[in-house]
């Protein structure tokens, strides 16, 4: 996903944030296309709305996300955006251990974070922003998730998507006549969106949202060496100490209960 990231970091300097965004929603919705080919039934009633608001949901905290990016260090971005998991774990926390978990990711977050509101208020902005986005988007993939047609409902959802945001597109005006552009901006589609969006609708239909939204407390760890390594952003001594907080609240929070039956195949 932040290899995917750090590649849209790059082509920001050629087109806005927000074009490279409505980009990787496309770039997915057509590889899903291809792939699944949603039967008449995907493109009705509640599973339509539902898909669509799934995917434009999805297509909203990724928009917000490379704008905070812009102005921001992945690793801080990815921080301040991971409030919206947080929230939803800390309305599915049942026991002690599950709030002292809770509690060293926040910690851990906050200091990987290490926001300077007087740098970027915009940026810090469209970060929380992502964060709403990113809780709407745990709720509503899960009910994707154990609906049954995952996938299938992830290609319409992107699909209306695309549609919806589709005047984004004024944005992505010098893709077109650059192969180079055009190959990294289908590659940040399915680098950030299709790999990682998949394996999310496989575990969300064998966990709870309460503990995946936790588990993506990783996220900030990934992409803080993914800005090391990719984009040269050295994090600070405290932002280390961050790291660790969240591993050791990944391996403290406990199991969700069992599902009731087997997970539902992918349709």
């Amino acid at each position: 996903m932040y290899v995917g990231a750090a590649i849209a970091v790059w082509l920001f300097e050629e087109i806005s944030p927000w074009a490279v965004a409505w980009l990787r929603v496309v770039g997915a919705a057509l590889v899903l296309l291809a792939w699944r080919r949603p039967g008449r039934e995907a493109w009705r009633g509640r599973r339509l709305l539902l898909a669509g608001l799934f995917g434009t949901a999805t297509a909203l905290m990724n928009i917000a996300f490379y704008e905070a990016i812009a102005r921001l260090p992945m690793g801080t971005a990815v921080a301040v955006e991971f409030m919206g998991p947080v929230v939803v774990a800390a309305l599915g926390t049942r026991t002690r251990r599950d709030v002292g978990a809770l509690g060293l990711a926040v910690l851990g977050v906050l200091l990987i974070a290490d926001v300077r509101l007087s740098g970027s208020p915009l940026g810090v902005l469209f970060a929380l922003l992502a964060a709403a986005f990113w809780a709407a988007y745990i709720v509503l993939g899960k009910r994707v998730a154990t609906g049954g047609n995952g996938f299938d409902d992830m290609a319409v959802g992107f699909t209306v998507a695309a549609v919806l945001l589709s005047p984004l597109a004024v944005g992505t005006g010098p893709v077109w006549g650059s192969p180079r552009l055009l190959v990294l901006a289908v590659g940040v589609g399915v680098l950030s969106t299709l790999v990682p969006y998949l394996l999310d609708q496989i575990v969300l239909r064998r966990v709870g949202q309460a503990r995946f939204a936790l588990l993506l407390a990783l996220l900030p760890v990934t992409a803080t060496v993914t800005g090391l390594v990719v984009l040269a952003q050295v994090p600070a001594p405290l932002e280390a100490v961050g790291i660790l907080c969240v591993v050791g609240a990944v391996a403290l929070r406990t199991r969700d209960d069992k599902p009731a039956g087997p997970p539902p195949e992918p349709g």
